[in-house]
């Protein structure tokens, strides 16, 4: 995580409303020689106490798993590269706007017979987002072919001990210098979801207030 404490200020309860609404991130194992990485939809509680997971049974992760594991998952949000130039103020340098959050606990295998719910409750919690469509259930798959799936697939849970967030949004720079920057962001930034940063670093509390 960003060291600057000016990105680092968010409430925890924004951490975990953004990690619960994002619902997709990157697993990270540690081994003796490169970290597994796995992209992994989860489920967070909402008190952010523990995150519901699958991995497919062929994951390396997985042999790791014989034991809970440390882990980290990062939750990624908006990003823009940003030019100097956006500021109109002299000596500035080029700088990543983003917004990320650090889910760290202990990661462990659960029962294979949980797979179901897990797989249920994970769908809900996406499909309720599709109105008008009505919601997919695994009920809709022949149970063979369902049966076929889930022995593929093993439920994980990983009990959340910290909980990280960095909001760089320009917050070190005046008002008028983070909104020029905003206005360009929105505009011609490079990177993902950049009017979302555009509106993230418009909303920044203004300084001294």
């Amino acid at each position: 995580m960003h060291p600057n404490p000016a990105f680092r200020a968010e409430e925890i309860s924004r951490h975990i409303a953004f990690a619960r609404d994002r619902g997709f991130g990157v697993l990270a194992v540690s081994t003796d020689a490169a970290p597994l990485i796995s992209h992994v939809p989860f489920l967070l509680s909402e008190d952010g106490v523990v995150a519901e997971l699958h991995l497919v049974r062929s994951n390396p992760i997985v042999r790791l798993l014989k034991a809970p594991q440390a882990a980290r998952i990062a939750v990624l949000g908006p990003d823009s590269y940003v030019s100097p130039d956006w500021y109109e103020v002299s000596d500035q340098v080029p700088t990543w706007n983003y917004v990320a959050v650090h889910l760290i606990g202990v990661l462990e295998l659960r029962l294979a017979e949980e797979m179901r719910d897990l797989l249920d409750r994970q769908s809900a919690f996406f499909e309720e987002r599709l109105r008008p469509k009505p919601p997919w259930h695994s009920s809709k798959m022949e149970g063979d072919a369902l049966e076929r799936m889930m022995r593929m697939i093993l439920p994980c849970r990983m009990q959340v001990e910290d909980i990280q967030g960095t909001w760089k949004l320009n917050q070190n720079k005046p008002d008028d210098v983070r909104m020029r920057a905003a206005e360009q962001v929105g505009t011609f930034g490079i990177g993902s979801e950049v009017q979302a940063l555009q509106a993230l670093m418009r909303a920044v509390e203004p300084s001294g207030k």
